[in-house]
C-alpha cells in the first residue's frame, strides 16, 4: 500500500547502507515521487555519520533532503537508541512548496546576527529547524522568531552526536555542516498543525509573580515564594514529594486572562535550585512581575497521559492524518518511560500506522500558546492532514 507519507528504518554498523536501506524503505512507500525526505542518523564516528548523510542525500536527491545526527532514531514504530541507526521519512506534499536553508550566527561587535533565513511568505505554514546546540544560539533565535517570522510556527529539535561537541553533522541541500542550523520551510497547500506535549501536572494553586530579579522569584502573591513552594510540597503526598525532589517544574500561564489554569496552560521550565537567605526560587527563564505561575511535576505516568490526551484531541478536530514528524526528547524514551517506543506508539495508537519519523533530541523546538520555545523532556510533533 503506497500514501503521500512512508519511513524507513535501518539498524547496523555500517552507516551507508542503512542509510540508503531506510531512504529507500521510505521513498517505496510513497504513491509517486517525494517532495520532501527527512532523515536522522545514530553513529559513533562523525565521519561515518558524514558520509551516511552523504549517501542518504544522494539517494533521495529528486527532493528537498534535510537531516541530522542524534543519539536516537524514531521510524517503523519504534526507537532506537544509543545503537547505530538510520531513520527516514518521506512524503508527498501535493500543492507544497518547500525552501530549505541553513543557518550560521556571524559576530557584529558585540552582538550576534543569524543569516541564511529565507524570507516569509504570505502562505508559509511551518518552519522545521534542526540546530547545533553547542554553535548555534537556538534559545535566543526561536524566543525572538516572532520579530522576523511573525506567527509562523517552528518545529523540530537540537541535534547531538553520540561523541558530544564536535559531533553534531547537520545536512541540508546536499550539503555536510559541522555547526549551525538548517531546515525546511513549508507553504502553499501544505496542510499541517503542531502538538507540543509537555508532560507536567500542576501542584498547588496558580500564583502572580509579586517580585523578581532575573532568574529569581523573590515573591509569590505577595509572600516570600520559598515559603510559598515550602506550603505546598508541605500539603502533597508522599508520591508527589518524591517527584518534587527529583525534578520540579514550574508552569508560567500563557493567557493571562484565563479563568483558570490547568495542564496544558503553561510554559514549563525547570526549577533549578533555591536562595535560603533570599527565601527564593530559582528557575530557567526570566518571569516578568505580574506573570502568573504554577509548581508542575512530571513523572512517566502524566507524561502518557498528557501525550495521549492531546493526540485524541487532535485526532478528533482534524480527522484523518496522513503524516507526522516527530522530536522527543532525549530524556523521555527508555529514560522516562523503560522503553524507547513510546512517544512512537503513542503516536500509532491514536493517529494511525501512518508515516512517521523523528529523533531523540537534546532540546525540542515547538509553539505554545502561539510563541515558539525550546523546550526539555517534550515531545514536539508535526502533523500532516489531508
Amino acid at each position: 500500500m503506497t500514501s503521500r507519507f512512508a519511513d524507513g528504518l535501518a539498524v547496523g554498523s555500517d552507516l551507508c547502507a542503512a542509510a540508503e536501506t531506510a531512504v529507500r524503505q521510505a521513498l517505496a512507500g510513497l504513491s509517486g515521487p517525494a517532495d520532501l525526505v527527512c532523515f536522522f542518523i545514530c553513529g559513533e564516528d562523525p565521519d561515518d555519520v558524514a558520509r551516511a548523510g552523504q549517501r542518504a542525500m544522494e539517494v533521495a536527491s529528486s527532493a528537498h533532503v534535510i537531516g541530522c545526527s542524534a543519539t536516537g532514531v524514531i521510524g517503523d514504530g519504534q526507537g532506537v537508541e544509543l545503537t547505530p541507526s538510520v531513520s527516514a521519512w518521506a512524503a508527498k506534499l501535493d500543492g507544497g512548496r518547500l525552501t530549505t536553508f541553513a543557518l550560521e550566527t556571524l559576530s557584529a561587535g558585540d552582538k550576534f546576527v543569524v543569516v541564511g533565513l529565507p524570507e516569509r511568505r504570505a502562505d508559509d505554514q511551518v518552519a522545521i529547524l534542526l540546530a547545533d546546540p553547542y554553535t548555534f544560539p537556538t534559545d535566543a533565535f526561536v524566543e525572538r522568531s516572532s520579530e522576523v517570522l511573525g506567527d509562523l510556527p517552528l518545529i523540530g529539535g537540537l541535534a547531538n552526536g553520540l561523541e558530544g561537541r564536535g559531533s553534531v553533522r547537520l545536512f541540508a541541500g546536499g550539503e555536510v555542516y559541522t555547526e549551525g542550523a538548517i531546515g525546511v520551510l513549508l507553504g502553499g497547500g501544505v496542510k499541517v498543525s503542531t502538538v507540543v506535549s509537555q508532560g507536567c501536572r500542576p501542584i498547588g494553586p496558580t500564583m502572580v509573580v509579586t517580585s523578581a530579579e532575573e532568574n529569581l522569584l523573590l515573591e509569590l502573591a505577595g509572600q516570600p515564594a520559598l515559603a510559598r513552594l515550602e506550603d505546598i510540597v508541605s500539603d502533597l503526598d508522599e508520591d508527589d514529594r518524591e517527584l518534587v525532589a527529583s525534578g520540579l517544574q514550574i508552569g508560567v500561564a500563557m493567557d493571562e486572562y484565563a479563568e483558570h489554569h490547568e495542564r496544558g496552560d503553561f510554559l514549563i521550565r525547570g526549577v533549578i535550585g533555591i536562595d535560603p537567605e533570599r527565601e527564593a526560587v530559582a528557575i530557567g527563564d526570566v518571569v516578568d512581575v505580574g506573570r502568573s505561575v504554577r509548581f508542575q511535576v512530571r513523572d512517566a505516568a502524566t507524561a502518557d497521559e498528557d501525550l495521549y490526551d492531546l493526540l485524541d484531541a487532535h485526532r478528533e478536530e482534524l480527522g484523518r492524518v496522513d503524516g507526522a514528524l516527530l522530536f522527543a526528547c532525549n530524556g523521555r524514551g527508555s529514560a522516562m518511560f523503560g522503553s524507547a517506543d513510546h512517544d512512537a506508539v503513542a503516536l500509532r495508537d491514536t493517529l494511525g500506522a501512518i508515516g512517521m519519523a523523528g529523533f531523540f533530541a537534546a532540546g525540542e523546538v515547538g509553539p505554545v500558546a502561539g510563541h515558539n520555545h525550546v523546550h526539555g523532556f517534550t515531545a514536539s510533533i508535526l502533523v500532516f492532514s489531508s
